[in-house]
């Protein structure tokens, strides 16, 4: 049988495959608690941890991206935008051909997908968004000579690093936490990136972009309060006379403070203090807000592209320019999608199925996507024009794309409505069938020709008045709406009580001509 061997040439070992290897150790290397490089950050002290990640030592980096979204609210906001908008799209299963055995596999794959718990993982494996890379451990379990997942275990990427290739990852502390830092062992980790930028993958996340832009916004926070501490409430002043002992400064201080927050201070009597303001307290304000504002904009056009879903812009802007915001983002989200969904076929699906029915050829494709919109009105356009032509089409399929089921037996099914039949009384019209059918057998003409002949006479007056009013509409009329809008306007309210009895006591004849017919026939 051929050894199974993982992307990077790792035979596979399957005792490790049902226990836990990469969870965090309380004596190892892979402690819980992280450090906190963020605090005093400043720009030396960022680019030596970012050089730091670019040698093969992330761990400084992958602190600091946990700490960015611990603290900014903005960009921990647009990233779970982003996030949240993969981790809940629909997951398919597509089976590798139309055998009973792929059909088969592509169900076992869609049926264990099929949990609640999924969206949170997919969520958790989407942190390579911000970080450029995610680790999930893959769990497994065993039973009666079959693997199966058993479930999805976010890694903090600080358990890792990268071999001086800069493309081997490395699990810190090998399987047991306390050793050396040794290769991942195979069919145990779905490893994701997805990027910002060409290049390595601990240089292409977000969190390496949005570094220095929280650097700078923290610069600006810090500014702004002291700014507004400043400027934002009075100073009290207390003086005290040329011979007050300590005790009476420390007591005048004290009353001083104590009256609100720290902006107090004390001088001898005879001493001034000069505030120096600024021209447009108002303005210098508006000055941090704008800073900050255009820095969280910066990363908002990182993250999901755009700023238009998530930053309110003074004026607004044109739908136009607002779908193609949204569009931006759509694309985002169709590729975080493909690579999310590549990443579950090679580390998951192909394993295993590999696990389950030895090497292949072909594996099952899932697929994470929002499902295509179709244009409806489009297809029922089609559908009218093609089906009379001899398009042969699935009713079923039809009613699928519309979102309807079929109709059981006993459901009420809605049917195109129909023109009422036309109740003929013949007492109205003053028409006796009777006497009618009596006319047509003495009469040598068929009845048919009888009651052409009744109708002309009777209803040539009405028919005669209707068309001569048309005919001068004709002629003033500048072109069709007009013509259109005289018609309205003639015969909108006419009153056709008259030529309708004529048409109905003809109708009433007719039918008294077909009993002479019949009864003749029969006779």
């Amino acid at each position: 049988m051929t050894a199974l061997v993982d992307q990077w040439g790792n035979p596979l070992r399957k005792a490790v495959l049902t226990r836990e290897v990469a969870g965090p150790t309380l004596a190892g290397v892979r402690q819980p608690i992280a450090g906190y490089p963020a605090d005093g950050l400043n720009p030396v002290r960022l680019a030596n941890i970012l050089r730091e990640a670019d040698q093969g030592e992330p761990l400084s980096y992958f602190e600091l991206a946990e700490q960015i979204e611990e603290r900014d609210l903005h960009y921990v906001g647009v990233l779970g935008t982003r996030k949240r908008a993969v981790s809940q799209l629909d997951i398919t299963v597509e089976p590798a051909s139309d055998s009973a055995e792929d059909q088969r596999r592509a169900n076992m794959v869609s049926d264990w997908l099929n949990r609640d718990e999924l969206a949170d993982e997919m969520f958790d494996i989407l942190d390579a968004i911000g970080k450029g890379i995610s680790w999930t451990e893959i769990i497994w379990e065993h039973s009666e000579g079959q693997y199966r997942p058993q479930r999805l275990e976010w890694r903090d990427p600080r358990f890792f690093r990268y071999d001086r290739d800069g493309a081997t990852p490395m699990l810190r502390g090998g399987e047991d936490g306390h050793g050396q830092d040794s290769p991942l062992p195979a069919f145990k980790f779905i490893q994701l990136q997805i990027k910002a930028k060409s290049g390595l993958a601990i240089r292409s996340g977000l969190a390496r972009l949005a570094a220095w832009s929280w650097m700078f916004k923290a610069y600006t926070q810090r500014d702004w309060a002291i700014f507004t501490q400043t400027y934002g409430q009075p100073i009290r002043v207390g003086k005290y006379h040329a011979g007050a002992s300590q005790d009476d400064r420390d007591t005048l201080y004290r009353a001083v403070a104590n009256i609100a927050g720290d902006c107090a201070a004390i001088i001898p009597e005879g001493m001034n203090i000069d505030f120096v303001e600024a021209d447009n307290i108002s303005a210098g304000a508006d000055l941090y807000e704008k800073r900050a504002d255009w820095l969280d904009r910066q990363v908002s056009k990182a993250v999901l592209g755009q700023t238009n879903t998530t930053d309110a812009q003074a004026g607004g802007l044109g739908s136009g320019q607002a779908n193609a915001h949204n569009d931006v983002r759509e694309d985002i989200e169709k590729a975080d999608g493909k690579a999310a969904a590549a990443v579950l076929n090679r580390d998951l699906v192909r394993a295993w199925c590999d696990l389950e029915f030895g090497p292949g050829t072909a594996y099952p494709k899932v697929t994470i996507a929002r499902p295509e919109q179709e244009d409806l009105k489009l297809l029922s356009e089609s559908l009218k024009e093609m089906v009379p032509l001899g398009l042969r089409v699935s009713a079923t399929e039809i009613r699928g794309k519309f979102g309807l089921s079929d109709p059981g037996e006993q459901d009420e099914i809605l049917t195109a409505p129909t023109s009422a039949p036309i109740a003929f009384d013949p007492a109205r019209t003053g028409a006796d069938p009777s006497a009618l059918t009596l006319h047509a057998r003495q009469s040598p003409k068929h009845p048919a020709e009888i009651i052409a002949l009744q109708l002309a006479d009777k209803g040539d007056a009405h028919v005669r008045e209707m068309a001569g009013t048309i005919e001068t509409m004709l002629e003033r009329a500048g072109d069709l709406h007009e013509f259109r809008a005289m018609l309205a306007g003639a015969f909108g309210d006419i009153d056709s009580t008259a030529l309708a009895e004529v048409i109905a006591g003809g109708l009433a004849a007719a039918h008294a001509a077909g009993r002479s017919d019949v009864t003749d026939e029969s006779a």
